[in-house]
């Protein structure tokens, strides 16, 4: 059964596009419903278990980067001391987490290593990444080349920074690194690019080891309200956040299979949607391959059968 809305009464509430965020005081408890969004819509269909994919694969990630502090307190929904029916707590098992406070910074760091997606399609028509040139002639899906620490771009793989501004509704927008340097300052600015790199090059070089590639990735960064120190919040290096490919069978020049919510943005292409009224419900086929292929990601990353297959 999948889970579309949430409702706990007497706890403020804030409904993002795929979680429910509730204040519990001192903590919040985010739920990840099995919502799923496409071309700036939330969708009227759900994919069943989405959202136990998100928090299991996030925790996974989380424990891997240990020394880096992060928002996560816990996974267990009784430790919210809520007093849940059995019912509401089978429902929010494995999709809930209990979280620090932070003070949000404003922008989703990006970690690019191969073009796709928005960067695919500026370096069509520009030839550049958030406004950094890029040399000419590079195939869709094709690694990053290095760039120098002039940023000239030179032969070899690389990884590209591109902020974006965050977006609760509607969608992010990529920003030139001195747009975010301006807002935040320049040493928060580079630190961040900085950590956004290296912990897509821990995360690129296991997924690998896995038989993934993982083509790009964002993060989210914020201050811990109680000690004040930087930590990594919301959910990190899942297929909502980022973009897998198989490692066997890649080949530069096209898109590439991906282990996300493509089945439906393709069937959302073909089904004649305008993409500016409200988006059809989905057909049963897409929601079954797409639940799927969010399953297989959990699988070859942590190495575990999905709890709830």
């Amino acid at each position: 059964m999948a889970l579309l809305e949430t409702s706990l009464p007497d706890l403020p509430k804030r409904r993002g596009k795929v979680r429910d965020v509730y204040d519990l005081g001192d903590r919040l408890l985010l739920i990840a419903t099995d919502r799923i969004s496409a071309f700036d819509w939330v969708l009227p269909s759900a994919i069943p278990d989405k959202g136990r994919v998100l928090t299991g694969l996030s925790a996974f990630w989380f424990g891997r980067f240990g020394s880096l502090h992060n928002h996560l307190i816990s996974t267990n929904i009784d430790d919210a001391g809520l007093g849940l029916t059995p019912e509401l707590r089978a429902d929010l098992t494995g999709r809930s987490m209990i979280v620090r406070k932070a003070e949000v910074i404003p922008f989703e760091c990006v970690a690019r290593g191969y073009l796709s997606g928005s960067a695919w399609r500026e370096y069509k028509i520009l030839g550049t990444v958030c406004g950094m040139p890029l040399p000419p002639g590079l195939t869709e899906s094709a690694r990053v080349p290095l760039r120098d620490p002039s940023g000239t771009p030179r032969p070899g793989p690389g990884v590209l920074f591109t902020p974006a501004t965050k977006a609760e509704t509607g969608h992010d927008e990529n920003v030139p690194f001195a747009t975010m340097a301006r807002a935040i300052g320049d040493f928060q600015a580079q630190m961040l690019a900085s950590i956004t790199i290296d912990l897509y090059l821990g995360a690129s070089d296991y997924a690998e080891s896995r038989g993934l590639i993982l083509a790009d990735t964002k993060f989210e960064f914020g201050w811990d309200r109680e000690t004040g120190d930087l930590m990594l919040i919301d959910e990190v290096l899942t297929p909502d956040s980022s973009r897998y490919w198989p490692r066997s069978g890649y080949e530069p020049g096209g898109p590439q299979p991906s282990f996300d919510k493509q089945f439906v943005r393709d069937w959302l292409d073909a089904s004649g949607w305008d993409k500016s009224s409200p988006p059809p419900p989905l057909p049963e086929d897409v929601v079954v391959k797409t639940r799927a292929k969010y399953i297989d990601a959990y699988e070859a990353l942590t190495g575990q059968s999905f709890p709830w297959k």
